[in-house]
């Protein structure tokens, strides 16, 4: 199969959807890829190192997308991609469609077969191409919200670690999940008093067990919720419902009733955002205030940590897109009931039920897209 890699164009976005060793590992395979030029500057892979692996270099998207049966990418097609998708072209990338009509509209327009990461399964209920960047976007969401916190960048001035004599900042993590897990672990390393408020029990047990008195751990309610975001310094969103929009658990009314200076940092965004105050925002203007309290919504917060973040997905993605490369799509998602999981968009239909109920398509299962 032809492979196409077109350079990521969202605002500040530095990673790639296949490294020069990815490429390598699909030639060998006895695939052809196609890589936009400069599409690997961003972790410091350059144009002679995509060569050297194999790789056909081109100089724009369209050329990508023109000779690709499917391309592989990182973040969701912006417009003008989504202008160059054809009907029965593959497109193996994050979608995170809920929360995004014009995108969802645009990709069923195209008739391309849109399979997105964050949707795809494992055979313990997990989602293994969005856990790498949940742990990034998790560990990153406390030093970010730090960084937040800082009197200069409008917070309260708080020191999260505090120091002798004087108590550590409360972190509250709303979700314990992949996210919740290493958002956890980064604000106990700093030594912040951590709270996480998560609704499974089995998933309460491991993080108890984990912690121990490191982090405490709370069932969530909406009363729970409201107490604990009220005192907190720092309060990270990390819920998920995998392809569903956001459940949102901050109300306007909560975060008026917050601390002065206290930060709310969104990881939930891709999906809508489990803040009613929050609206995506890029590492030009990262956060932005309402009602005294800093928001910090980027959207693709591990674009910024670009090197490790794309090799640490590549390690993820680049057993399926191999998959689907060597036995085309409709075998690879027959084979595989996981990587069926992940088809989104098919023929003009919209093949995710959670998607389909958000955006009010008519939801056709994958299986029809097989038959």
């Amino acid at each position: 199969m032809r492979i196409g890699v077109p350079k990521e164009i969202k605002v500040h976005e530095y990673r790639v959807g296949m490294t020069p060793e990815s490429v390598a590992e699909a030639l060998r395979q006895g695939h052809e890829v196609i890589v936009e030029t400069q599409a690997g500057m961003g972790i410091d892979a350059s144009d002679d190192a995509y060569r050297a692996a194999g790789a056909t270099i081109v100089g724009s998207a369209a050329d990508v997308f023109r000779q690709a049966e499917m391309v592989v990418k990182v973040k969701e097609p912006q417009p003008a991609e989504r202008a160059l998708l054809r009907p029965g072209q593959v497109l193996f990338t994050y979608l995170h469609l809920a929360p995004d009509p014009e995108q969802t509209k645009e990709l069923v327009d195209s008739g391309a077969v849109c399979i997105a990461y964050e949707t795809v399964t494992d055979a313990r209920g997990g989602l293994p191409l969005l856990k790498p960047m949940s742990q990034v976007a998790g560990r990153m969401s406390v030093q970010c919200g730090a960084h937040s916190l800082e009197k200069a960048n409008g917070g309260r001035g708080t020191l999260l670690g505090g120091v002798p004599g004087v108590a550590p900042g409360r972190v509250v993590v709303l979700g314990g999940g992949v996210v919740g897990f290493n958002a956890a672990q980064m604000a106990v390393g700093l030594g912040a008093d951590v709270t996480i408020l998560e609704r499974s029990s089995d998933v309460l047990d491991r993080l108890a067990t984990h912690f121990e008195t490191r982090a405490k751990t709370a069932y969530s309610t909406m009363t729970r919720v409201e107490a604990l975001v009220n005192e907190a310094d720092l309060v990270i969103g990390a819920v998920l419902i995998p392809g569903a929009a956001a459940p949102k658990l901050v109300t306007e009314d909560l975060v008026r009733s917050m601390k002065r200076g206290s930060v709310l940092v969104d990881v939930a965004i891709d999906q809508g955002g489990c803040f009613e105050t929050s609206r995506p925002t890029n590492h030009d203007a990262p956060t932005y205030v309402i009602h005294d309290v800093v928001h910090y919504c980027v959207a693709n917060m591990p674009g910024a940590v670009a090197r490790t973040s794309t090799y640490a997905l590549n390690n993820a993605t680049l057993p399926f897109a191999l998959e689907i490369a060597s036995k085309g799509w409709q075998k690879a998602l027959a084979d595989d009931p996981h990587l069926r999981n992940g088809l989104n968009v098919w023929n003009g239909k919209v093949t995710h039920e959670a998607v389909a109920r958000d955006l009010g398509y008519p939801y056709v299962p994958a299986d029809e897209a097989l038959a």
